[in-house]
């Protein structure tokens, strides 16, 4: 199998690690600009292609992976359609969820959006064992440290940083409005605030919070890039009792039962669960199930719009 990769940031070197692992015989190409960083030696071994002009290309990929800014990725997207009738898309699959989409959705081509965090053992459980008819309230939280978040890189020269490359943090933790569709459906009502209230060196926005009201409960989201001590959880107040779900201990606990199950795995493994899930999604055994609709319906609950 042939895969192109447009971009080469974190995610896209850890989806080609992934990638040599459960596809060795694969052959990975990557399409830079010039300007990143050089490979280093590891990699270097692991990608069999680097190219920097488009045509030097070859005519068709088994797989597309669009992973650079998500500014880029519309763009990227109309670009390399004749490349392939398959193609993961890192989140955000746009800046607004307002593009026109009308000319892929026309098409037979796969177009699958990262969603991680589904495949996560957490999430997983939490999908199949618990009833969100007795559900409430939702209560969330995912708070961390953006200058944390790469280690040796200036946190002021990502994307994250800045508005126009598609950073913020209403976009950038869209995993959270990402599994709580999911499990949870559209909200019929919402009201935000998504805005840059810290003293970081960046022009995009640091905190935003959500009240969303269902049919049958109300949700909570707070998200923000400044927090010190890094929190991921999800609160739910049953008719019987309180569930606390912590993604990062990777645990679940019931308060009033006094039950805890621990749900641990490597960081790596649900990466590598969604791209299985990917392969067999190009290879017919299953559904798209995160396409570009669904993910422009999730990005344009992050901004704000019902």
């Amino acid at each position: 199998m042939k895969f192109l990769f447009i971009g080469l940031g974190s995610i896209a070197r850890q989806h080609i690690n992934n990638l040599k692992e459960l596809c060795p015989n694969g052959c990975i190409t990557v399409f830079r600009s010039g300007k990143g960083k050089r490979l280093t030696r590891e990699l270097g071994e692991i990608i069999d292609r680097t190219v920097y002009n488009i045509y030097e290309l070859e005519p068709w990929y088994d797989a597309v992976f669009i992973t650079n800014p998500t500014s880029m990725h519309y763009d990227s997207l109309c670009r390399y359609q004749d490349k392939s009738d398959h193609f993961f898309i890192e989140k955000p699959v746009f800046q607004t969820g307002t593009e026109d989409i009308r000319r892929f959705l026309e098409s037979e081509k796969t177009y699958y959006v990262a969603c991680p965090l589904r495949y996560t053992n957490v999430i997983q459980y939490v999908k199949k064992n618990i009833d969100f008819s007795s559900i409430y309230s939702i209560r969330c939280i995912s708070s961390s440290y953006l200058p944390d978040w790469r280690p040796g890189i200036d946190y002021r020269d990502t994307y994250s940083a800045h508005k126009r490359l598609g950073g913020g943090v209403s976009i950038d933790l869209i995993h959270e409005w990402d599994y709580l569709h999911y499990l949870v459906g559209k909200p019929r009502d919402m009201k935000c605030f998504i805005r840059r209230k810290s003293d970081l060196e960046i022009d995009s926005d640091d905190i935003a919070v959500y009240i969303a009201e269902y049919e049958d409960k109300i949700v909570e989201l707070h998200l923000d890039y400044f927090g010190k001590e890094t929190i991921r959880k999800i609160e739910l107040f049953a008719n019987e009792d309180t569930i606390i779900v912590d993604l990062i201990k990777q645990q679940i606990e019931w308060l009033k039962q006094g039950k805890r199950i621990e749900l641990q795995e490597e960081r790596n493994e649900f990466q590598k669960r969604e791209l299985k899930h990917f392969f067999n999604i190009m290879g017919g055994q299953c559904i798209c199930d995160n396409d570009l609709e669904n993910a422009c319906e999730v990005l344009r609950i992050a901004r704000g719009i019902i």
